[in-house]
């Protein structure tokens, strides 16, 4: 879906424009993220798209869809259903974004088109949590292991693993201790 700034400014200055749609958004994502995106069910939209106060636009929008991803742990596929509303607003020139907050979602439209797509299969990327797992990952007490590795959470290392030294590497062990301690005695 692609809508025309100097369009909506025309034809929607008094009264929302109001949609509710469903997008075919998965070769679109499939292509640009293929390490992240495995499948996308249809994506249904509903919202709504208004001209404020000086021809800027907002874009609001309920969006709705499964992504299936990979686990973070072991690749298996993971359906991730989402279910989330954005808000963005989109202005003619770069003066006009001294008129919004820093956590406002401001874009500069270029050559007159609002790229609706564009913009929904961004921020379905955006809900991709950083830890995705499969039900028997999440519900499974212990970490994957193998013969001399195991897996560790980040800020979670075993104590064993902070207490044992290399051999090799003993001796350097107490090396800033014993020379602090030389420049006290002098």
């Amino acid at each position: 879906m692609k809508l025309s700034l100097s369009e909506l400014q025309k034809d929607y200055r008094h009264e929302p424009m109001k949609f509710d749609e469903v997008l075919e958004l998965k070769s679109t994502l499939m292509e640009r993220y293929p390490e992240e995106v495995l499948d996308v069910t249809p994506v249904h939209i509903k919202g709504m798209v208004s001209v404020e106060t000086g021809g800027d636009v907002m874009l609001y929008a309920h969006i709705k869809a499964t992504l299936t991803v990979p686990s973070t742990r072991s690749l298996t596929p993971v359906e991730l259903p989402t279910d989330f509303d954005i808000t963005e607003f989109y202005v003619a020139s770069q003066a006009a974004l001294e008129r919004y907050e820093e956590s406002d979602v401001v874009l500069v439209v270029e050559d007159d088109v609002i790229d609706v797509d564009k913009a929904i299969a961004d921020n379905l990327l955006v809900q991709i949590p950083m830890r995705v797992l499969t039900k028997a990952e999440r519900e499974a007490d212990q970490l994957p292991e193998g013969k001399g590795w195991t897996v560790t959470l980040e800020g979670q290392a075993e104590e064993s693993d902070s207490k044992s030294v290399d051999p090799r590497l003993a001796k350097l062990k107490d090396f800033f201790d014993d020379d602090s301690s030389k420049k006290g005695k002098q």
